[in-house]
């Protein structure tokens, strides 16, 4: 597994938590952490700026609410 480093935590971090602000008490445990993964796998394959990171958690958001309509 290749290393994050500490700005892509944090970018990471950030991300989550800016998609997340939008659900109602943040988003339940079970999304966040769907969207957590898409995150970090995105991240694993390369993209880790703010721009790129925020692209994967809208796209996998809107897959997972899709998914539960």
């Amino acid at each position: 597994m290749t290393q994050i480093d500490e700005r892509t935590m944090a970018n990471l971090d950030v991300v989550l938590e800016e998609i997340c602000r939008s659900l109602p008490h943040g988003g339940d445990h079970e999304l966040r952490k769907a969207i957590a993964q898409k995150l970090l796998d995105s991240a694993l394959q390369g993209n880790r700026t703010l721009g790129e990171l925020t692209d994967v958690a809208r796209a996998a958001l809107a897959e997972m609410t899709k998914r539960s309509a």
